[in-house]
């Protein structure tokens, strides 16, 4: 928790101090109020006392009271200001950071996790710091000095006060006990129900395609159940503690005029008036030290839900991205797009097996090379390698002659365009889309590029065109159309390195054949990286990469691999006829 409130900028601490500083002015205001009381209830018990005194204490206490209200609001935006900052900047640098993270990285956390870390987590240090800043430093301060001030008025009084005191801290230690492990455990069930609703709504077409509402239901409510079992067992023992701490305060204060109505009447008749003022002040004073020690048991009682926040949203910060940044910024022009793998192999973090083995091959400026081979064959894996989505285990992966360690991620990028096997449309419009990153791209590339892409048709349609509305994951439009925009976007990019991970997949022949002429027409100098699960798609490459298990069993042209690789060949003629095959 501590070493999270090192976020806070010098400016907030600044505004703690002036919070202490307030706190420390209400402190006093309110403890002086049980002074004036005594001094008006010996007015009233001794004859001849003037009205106006009694009058002018009166206004004395208003005062008090006013300067006490005034200041509590003061401490009560000042921290409710920290608050809220602080976890602005928890929420943005939890983003920066899960922005750097590795494919690696998101897996390990899971998407879940992450977003209640970036919201339920930080409200929830969010409600420690506002409330922990106006009753950290209240609480000791209004015990001590109240202790000092009821320090020589009574010793039975002082003996109920410490009484009372015991009984409420036995309270909040059973309390504790019991409430604190299912705090802990609110935050890991809060992903939980996340994850379970995430997957429901991800996933709703295929969820009503095999009729299994009523299955998502169940793993739903045992999720929710769960949560709620939690919430209502940590709610009802704290709908004890608060009638308990009523009975206990009240308790006090019978228990103080019990003793004070006896020391009263054992009293000569001349002691009584002061003592009588004596009592009114102790109960007043009783009263306030109750209600620091309960504003301090209630802080411990939050903050181990919030040290869970803390230690959560702690994880993410401090988590190293197993991607590191290179230094290489500046290229050499003789060279462009150009990509070689030098015997990789590589394997996902925590698995047993190699996913490739010792792999190579190499493609010059211009070429297209293809990537082929059954399911699991490691084809996506392989390409995912060129932008570094993950680290090679073994060998090395060059661009333009360079290992694409040694480059600085941001100018990696900048020389590659990435169409992944599931299009990822975001909220705004075509041109938005198709204009993403960091890229300035006029009007015109934006047009040219979904011409490329084979988009112009249906975009030219849509209401507003280029304009037109995208929904968040491109929901209002078909697969085949998520697919030439994000392709669009690529080529809006002007990168070098093209990579398609099987991204022709939904579409048609006619418009995938159009769509591979145009551009390779249009960009006959970028380099482009295909996997592909039809031969039709990748018949025309100048290689052909063929892998079976994670190894190169072939490569070169498609002539070339009917002749020499069975599992070509027989991936070939499952998808065409002879004819079609030129054999």
């Amino acid at each position: 928790m501590f070493r999270t409130l090192g976020y806070l900028r010098k400016k907030e601490w600044s505004m703690v101090v002036v919070i202490m500083f307030l706190i420390v002015i209400q402190v006093w205001l309110d403890l002086k109020l049980p002074e004036y009381m005594g001094t008006i209830t010996e007015l009233v018990v001794t004859p001849g006392s003037e009205m106006s005194d009694i009058w002018l204490n009166g206004g004395y206490m208003l005062l008090c009271t006013l300067g006490s209200l005034a200041s509590a609001i003061a401490v009560g935006f000042l921290a409710s200001k920290i608050g809220a900052s602080f976890s602005q900047r928890l929420r943005t640098l939890q983003f920066s950071k899960v922005d750097s993270f590795s494919m690696g990285e998101i897996n390990k956390f899971s998407t879940a996790s992450l977003i209640t870390r970036s919201t339920n987590d930080v409200t929830q240090i969010q409600m420690i710091v506002t409330m922990g800043l106006q009753i950290i430093i209240k609480a000791p301060i209004l015990a001590v000095w109240a202790l000092f001030k009821i320090s020589g008025k009574g010793f039975e009084w002082t003996i109920a006060t410490g009484v009372a005191v015991l009984i409420l801290m036995l309270l909040f230690a059973i309390i504790f006990v019991l409430v604190i492990p299912k705090f802990k455990k609110m935050q890991s069930l809060t992903d939980n129900v996340n994850r379970v609703t995430r997957e429901n709504l991800t996933g709703l077409p295929v969820v009503r395609a095999y009729n299994a509402e009523n299955y998502q239901k169940e793993k739903f409510e045992f999720a929710n159940d769960e949560l709620t079992d939690t919430h209502m067992f940590t709610s009802r023992a704290m709908a004890v503690l608060m009638p308990s701490i009523g009975l206990i305060m009240n308790g006090l204060l019978l228990a103080v005029y019990w003793i004070g109505a006896i020391l009263i009447n054992d009293a000569p008749i001349i002691d009584r008036g002061p003592l009588f003022a004596n009592m009114i002040v102790f109960s007043s004073y009783s009263m306030q030290i109750l209600i620091a020690f309960m504003m301090i048991t209630m802080l411990f009682i939050m903050l181990p839900r919030a040290q869970v926040s803390a230690r959560r949203i702690n994880e993410v910060l401090d988590t190293i991205p197993s991607i590191s940044d290179g230094i290489v910024t500046e290229f050499d022009n003789s060279i462009k797009g150009e990509v070689e793998f030098r015997n990789v192999s590589f394997k996902y973090p925590g698995a047993a097996d190699h996913v490739l083995k010792n792999v190579s091959f190499s493609v010059k400026q211009g070429e297209t090379i293809a990537f082929i081979g059954s399911t699991g064959s490691g084809k996506s894996t392989l390409i995912n390698l060129v932008p570094r989505f993950y680290d090679v285990t073994e060998g090395s992966v060059l661009i333009d002659g360079k290992d694409v360690r040694e480059y600085k991620l941001s100018s990696l990028y900048s020389k590659i365009g990435y169409v992944p096997h599931k299009a990822v449309l975001f909220s705004g419009t075509v041109s938005t889309n198709v204009a993403f990153g960091d890229n300035a791209n006029a009007e015109e590339d934006v047009k040219n590029a979904v011409r490329i892409a084979q988009g112009t048709e249906f975009v030219e349609k849509m209401t507003n065109a280029y304009d037109a509305d995208i929904s968040r994951g491109g929901t209002n439009v078909s697969g085949g159309q998520k697919q030439r925009l994000a392709i669009a976007r690529a080529v809006c990019r002007r990168p070098e390195i093209y990579i398609f991970d099987d991204s022709f997949s939904a579409l048609d022949y006619r418009t995938d054949r159009d769509l591979r002429t145009i551009l390779k027409k249009e960009t006959k100098n970028v380099t482009t990286m295909i996997v592909a699960q039809r031969i039709g798609t990748i018949m025309d490459a100048d290689k052909i990469v063929v892998l079976d298990e994670g190894k190169v069993v072939g490569m070169g042209t498609h002539k070339e691999l009917l002749l020499s690789c069975p599992v070509y060949k027989e991936i070939a003629t499952s998808q065409l006829s002879e004819k079609e095959l030129e054999l």
